[in-house]
């Protein structure tokens, strides 16, 4: 394929480098003349292992090319691959300039074009900014159509400094986000010489994908920092500690606790992570990572609680109110805390757990449930169909197996608010409303 690389920084350098090394009749475009001159000169204007190379042999084989002519860069090919710079402003926020700029020169440079264009978008940006952003701007310069007269999706780039070579050619997965199936068989054919799993989503998705593996890198390097400054505290060796949690793949990295839902609870979490940031204050070490995680589960509690105050109805159904289901656990359960605070606003509970109903009778739980929460108990109903007759809103607070199947759950005169998504691919609408998603 002819590919248009915008910006020559070192994401649009590598890929540049990268795409012309799969086979691809690439033109490398910036507003920097020093950078295309030393480009095409078959030298590398960024410093790392094996990128100069690279440009050496695609340059003199005629597979790369740069120019600071934006109209030709896109004349000159099918796809123009966005990878200019999103800074922060001193406030924070990203400054999208650069982005605007290059869109401005593409769509004034599809204008003259007769043949469809593709624009693939490798700047990282917030969700809603090819939508709100990138595509008006391409609309406005050109006088033409997304979608019709040309293409937007986005290829976010996952490139190391450093390993940037690897990660290209070896990565984990590619990630497309495009709202049109055609668009996106377009730009998977760029990776077709790459051994690696190949994930189309919507652009919006895709835009979000990005964000949620930077800021989760961030949060690993803070939570190793914050659990080693302890360990030094009480003289042990962190990377011993480390390097051990690190071998647990099942639990520790793995999906099993990244999926958005309710809050924590049950006997271990919460309080370990009390008497761990209890344990740092005695050691005088700030661990602000570890300190904010009980503030931001109770967050998500409150979140529940405003969901179903929002709905203005008062017969509530609650199906599932152990921690997690297949257990009768009900020690620091959220759920219970949920029922609670929902009693003390006045609602009127209809409750339904299996498990917590055979606990109730003969279970290791019969006494915590009798001594505990007897007001709770006499709320119970024997059945899913109990629950769901006596209630508008229905609660569903754990993955229970039955209350997936149950389809009286979807009438269309009752409201369920989903803390656990039991039907994985619904979104939200007037009937059904997840608590993220």
């Amino acid at each position: 394929m002819r590919l248009s690389v915008f910006g020559l920084g070192y994401v649009g350098c590598v890929s540049a480098a990268c795409f012309a090394k799969a086979g691809h009749q690439v033109v490398g475009v910036d507003i920097n003349a020093t950078k295309t001159n030393i480009i095409n000169e078959g030298r590398s204007p960024i410093v790392e292992s094996g990128v100069g190379e690279l440009i050496e042999n695609a340059v003199k084989t005629g597979k790369l090319s740069a120019t600071t002519d934006s109209a030709k860069g896109v004349r000159e090919s099918e796809i123009s691959l966005v990878c200019v710079g999103t800074p922060s402003r001193p406030n924070g926020s990203l400054d999208l300039s650069f982005v605007r700029r290059v869109c401005e020169e593409i769509g004034v440079a599809v204008r003259n074009k007769e043949a469809p264009h593709l624009v693939v978008m490798r700047s990282t940006m917030l969700p809603g900014t090819v939508e709100s952003l990138v595509v008006p701007t391409l609309e406005k310069s050109s006088g033409k159509k997304a979608g019709e007269d040309f293409s937007v999706c986005v290829n976010p780039e996952f490139l190391r400094e450093g390993s940037s070579l690897k990660d290209f050619f070896a990565p984990p997965f590619t990630l497309i986000g495009a709202d049109d199936q055609e668009v996106a068989r377009v730009v998977s054919q760029l990776y077709a010489d790459i051994e690696a799993p190949v994930y189309v989503t919507g652009i919006r998705a895709a835009e979000m994908v990005k964000y949620a593996c930077n800021c989760f890198h961030a949060t690993k390097v803070s939570f190793a920092n914050e659990i080693g400054n302890i360990c030094k505290g009480l003289g042990i060796d962190s990377h011993e500690v480390m390097e051990v949690f690190c071998q647990d793949t099942k639990l520790n990295l793995s999906p099993y606790y990244l999926k958005p839902g309710f809050a924590f609870g049950g006997s271990c979490l919460p309080k370990d992570l009390r008497a761990i940031n209890y344990k740092a204050k005695e050691l005088d070490v700030e661990v602000p990572l570890l300190a904010s995680l009980l503030r931001s589960n109770r967050l998500q509690f409150e979140r529940a609680i405003e969901m179903v105050e929002a709905t203005g109805k008062k017969r509530i159904g609650i199906l599932g109110f152990s921690f997690k289901a297949g257990t009768d656990d009900l020690r620091e359960s959220p759920m219970v805390a949920l029922i609670e605070t929902l009693i003390g606003k006045g609602m009127q509970l209809s409750i339904y757990d299996k498990d917590v109903s055979l606990a109730r009778i003969f279970g290791a739980n019969k006494e915590y449930i009798e001594r505990e929460i007897p007001h709770i108990s006499q709320l119970m109903r024997e059945s899913v169909g109990e629950v769901v007759e006596a209630s508008d809103v229905i609660v569903i607070g754990n993955k229970a197996q039955e209350f997936s199947k149950h389809q009286s759950l979807l009438a269309p005169d009752k409201l369920i608010i989903d803390l656990v998504r039991i039907f994985d691919d619904r979104p939200s609408d007037e009937t059904y409303q997840g608590i993220c998603w």
